[in-house]
């Protein structure tokens, strides 16, 4: 069994050793036996005459966005800015900027400009990323099939969808789970739930051998992190799910490890040999997001559910080096899928569906004979420099300057919607669900038949009770 320093990559030690050696951590590890504020053994192990360290009274706090605002605010660049907006659906808005920053460079007065500032950020903040030249302009239905793999699968036999089947076999609930969890929610048992951890096994195998570092991330993290890796933690259309904060303080539950990946850089300055930085996760997901769609019932669209992310961080150098680290990404993902022996396609999406932070985005949608659809298994983007200037990521370049990281990510594995394609695809008339060949090793069997297990609960649905008038 390795030792874990020695699966610890330099770059993460390097970053280690640099938090520890400013000054407040330096604090905290010089202070012995002076325990959190919030201890509750801290009469035990303290007296009053000890004096809390000003580190540990600080809240989390993030400096404003190191923006771009010389080409945000340069005239000439104002319609073309304008038209991406329109383009990505966007929300901000250009014009305001401008003015703004025509106006702070107008303002004599300190206070006055400093409220000019504070507003010219906060609008520019909401500028979405720029979008690759071949980025298809408009919604889902403009996007590019860039690659088609495999084949559907002829059946002689009408196949059942992934909740049939699990339900058949006795190794998936989906039905009742309001009672303990919510809607959208579900439960593997035996074969299901071994097949899950053999998916995060291969898949971890699989993308260790290309050389990227397994890290695991906290599920709650502060909402600048998520922001400013470009998503809303407020509002009617946010799938952030926030943790009550007169209990837990200003956190939120991680919707993707991609942002505590992000924000485990923040404030980070790397060397330029350390690039790219290639990193991958394994955690649970957390999002708050609905659907009436009846194909995205059952397992597809879930509340919460395990992924294995893929995470890095690449020099800013022409956009070269993050265009190739998104293409090795895409590649694996293309690897890791049609290994399983699944029917995909590889699509360049449109800018409608880009978000704020992505530069370009591909979508993977894999075939569902259950339901006779398309659906979405994988996806990777390039950001650029949109999360490392919010989140003040850089590098020294070989003319010593100090210039922001772009970042990549992508998914490796989202558990519920390949359990949904493996089995479907790979039913049989019997109701059996043969293995693709690379998993035999981690289930040691090559088939899933029904569940032996004794815990087969038979429910009986309540009837309403009718008020009294």
């Amino acid at each position: 069994m390795m030792l874990v320093s020695e699966i610890i990559s330099p770059v993460i030690k390097q970053c280690l050793a640099r938090v520890v050696n400013q000054s407040r951590f330096k604090r905290l590890l010089t202070s012995p036996h002076i325990p959190c504020r919030r201890c509750p053994q801290r009469k035990l192990h303290s007296n009053s005459k000890e004096q809390v360290p000003q580190a540990w009274q600080e809240s989390f706090h993030l400096e404003p966005p190191q923006l771009d605002l010389q080409y945000l605010c340069n005239p000439q660049n104002t319609e073309q800015i304008h038209q991406n907006i329109v383009n990505r659906k966007g929300v901000g808005d250009i014009h305001k900027v401008v003015s703004l920053w025509q106006e702070y460079n107008k303002a004599t007065e300190a206070d006055y400009k400093k409220e000019i500032w504070k507003q010219l950020i906060a609008a520019a903040k909401d500028i979405p990323n720029t979008s690759h030249p071949t980025s298809p302009i408009g919604d889902e239905d403009q996007a590019r099939v860039v690659s088609l793999v495999g084949t559907k699968r002829e059946f002689d036999f009408k196949p059942k969808t992934v909740v049939e089947l699990g339900d058949k076999l006795g190794l998936l609930r989906t039905d009742n789970v309001s009672m303990t969890t919510g809607e959208r929610t579900y439960y593997l048992k035996d074969e299901l739930a071994r097949l899950e951890q053999a998916l995060i096994q291969y898949t971890v195998d699989r993308v260790k051998q290309k050389g990227f570092q397994l890290v695991t991330v906290p599920d709650m993290i502060h909402p600048a992190v998520i922001e400013s890796c470009g998503f809303k933690t407020s509002g009617e259309r946010t799938q952030v799910y926030k943790l009550d904060p007169s209990k837990h303080g200003d956190v939120c539950l991680a919707g993707t490890s991609e942002m505590p990946l992000a924000g485990y850089f923040m404030n980070e300055e790397l060397q330029l040999d350390q690039l790219p930085v290639k990193l991958s996760s394994i955690s649970r997901c957390y999002r708050a997001e609905t659907s009436e769609l009846q194909e995205e019932k059952g397992i597809y669209r879930v509340h919460q559910f395990t992924k294995v992310e893929l995470f890095g961080v690449s020099c800013s150098k022409g956009g070269g080096e993050s265009d190739r680290l998104l293409e090795e990404l895409l590649d694996l993902q293309k690897n890791l899928f049609a290994d399983l022996g699944l029917h995909f396609r590889v699509l360049d999406m449109p800018t409608h569906e880009l978000g704020a932070p992505a530069y370009r985005k591909y979508d993977i949608e894999a075939w569902m004979p259950g339901k006779q659809f398309w659906g979405e298994i994988s996806s990777s983007s390039s950001c650029t420099d949109y999360q490392s200037r919010r989140l003040h990521i850089k590098y020294r370049g070989q003319d010593g300057h100090l210039k922001h990281v772009h970042t990549v990510n992508g998914t490796a594995c989202a558990v519920p919607r390949m359990i949904m394609a493996i089995m479907e695809n790979n039913q049989n008339k019997d109701g059996s669900v043969s293995l693709p060949e690379v998993l035999w090793p981690y289930m040691n069997t090559e088939v899933i038949t029904k569940s032996h297990s004794n815990v087969q609960p038979h429910w009986i649905r309540l009837k309403k009770i009718k008020s009294k008038k």
